[in-house]
């Protein structure tokens, strides 16, 4: 066995950068294997909660994630309907419940802060043996086959590689949606608001990015392949009859790219030397923005488990790792999911109840603190950090 490391982290993504750069200052040696050979230009924008950007600060990546964009109200409604809610930072107590910014600048900032030979860009990881005493990760790194053992395996991304280890399960529900994604721009400005449109197809979100909104656009896989086929400006009326005339007219947007959604997740996601963590743990519909958030609470308290473990690796650290995540981790696939099935259909009495709900929620400041704090820090959380 030519190399070890107490750490080996498989998927070189913002969640396992993270991981990495959380155990930067500590005695724990770490390598992160990363399959792209270089950075690549990434489309997606992010939303981070409140809580993220605390996770962020503690671990010295913030300060490089740029024109990040505040939110600092989120407006939730659903079309056709009665009922909406409104949450507020100044109602929660905080500067902001979250920020919008590209995949890109979240990546540069976590990968920067780490030193060389820890990030290995182009090590394709091929296969994995879990023993008694550790991890052992098969990889191709330029041009040539390595083998590295590790007291703990962490799989931070998807990927056929999980589908190896027999105690691991994978579910899978496919939601018949897909996702258009892309810039548009307002007449009115957004003044940091966020929204959140509920409609039988599908969400459509809208986050404050720059000047403009980033646009998360749910709808039926047929619908969604005619969007993208769209021009411009055919494109804009379809949005504004989507949205209606809140922030004015649409009179705007960028490239549109659109993906297939579904909810996928691993049972368990731990089991000898090995952990899965954001996406390779779970991949959630878009809606409410908790993927990477959820996946950024999982690398806060791995990373606790991995210090403070008297044995990295060891049966005993990783059972408490998985109840200390467990409320966390299904309350978040839960509600995404719950989220979709809810609203995303036609039946009246639904609509109805769901009117009733938003209404509710809005009238109720306490339920709306708990509802705030929860999307910020995680179901079960007890403390920001």
């Amino acid at each position: 066995m030519s190399e070890q490391v107490d750490v080996l982290v498989i998927g070189g993504g913002p969640v396992g950068a993270a991981l990495a750069l959380s155990l930067k200052d500590s005695p724990v040696s770490v390598m992160v294997l990363e399959a792209k050979a270089a950075p690549q230009r990434d489309p997606r924008i992010l939303a981070m909660s409140y809580g993220s950007k605390l996770h962020l600060e503690s671990i010295g990546a913030w300060a490089g994630v740029e024109d990040a964009t505040p939110i600092e109200t989120i407006h939730v409604s659903q079309k056709g309907g009665f009922g909406r809610t409104i949450l507020t930072a100044q109602s929660a107590g905080v500067p902001a419940l979250g920020y919008v910014a590209s995949y890109q600048d979240i990546h540069h900032a976590l990968v920067s802060k780490l030193e060389k030979g820890v990030y290995l860009e182009g090590a394709c990881a091929a296969e994995i043996d879990l023993s008694e005493s550790w991890g052992t990760v098969d990889f191709d790194y330029q041009g040539k086959r390595r083998q590295i053992a590790a007291k703990l395996v962490v799989m931070a991304e998807g990927g056929k590689l999980v589908e190896h280890v027999r105690e691991i399960e994978r579910k899978r529900h496919e939601y018949g949606q897909w996702a258009v994604i892309g810039q548009v721009s307002t007449e009115k400005p957004h003044k940091n608001r966020a929204f959140e449109r509920f409609t039988a197809e599908g969400p459509l979100a809208l986050l404050p990015r720059g000047e403009g909104f980033s646009m998360v656009w749910t709808a039926k896989p047929e619908d969604a392949k005619l969007l993208l086929s769209l021009e411009k400006t055919q494109f804009l009326e379809r949005l504004q009859d989507h949205f209606g005339e809140r922030l004015g007219k649409f009179v705007d947007a960028g490239p549109l790219t659109g993906f297939p959604l579904a909810l996928s997740y691993a049972v368990p996601f731990v089991s000898k030397h090995l952990a899965l963590i954001g996406n390779a743990a779970q991949t959630l519909h878009p809606v409410s923005g908790q993927g990477l958030n959820l996946g950024l609470r999982d690398v806060r308290t791995l990373a606790r488990e991995i210090m403070e473990a008297d044995e990295i690796g060891s049966e005993s650290m990783l059972e408490h790792y998985r109840k200390m995540r467990e409320i966390d981790r299904k309350g978040g696939i839960f509600f995404t999911d719950s989220l979709i099935k809810v609203f995303s259909n036609e039946i009246p009495l639904l609509s109805g109840g769901r009117g009733l709900a938003l209404a509710s929620l809005d009238c109720l400041p306490a339920l709306k603190d708990a509802f705030s704090k929860t999307m910020m820090f995680g179901a079960g959380a007890r403390s920001i950090l």
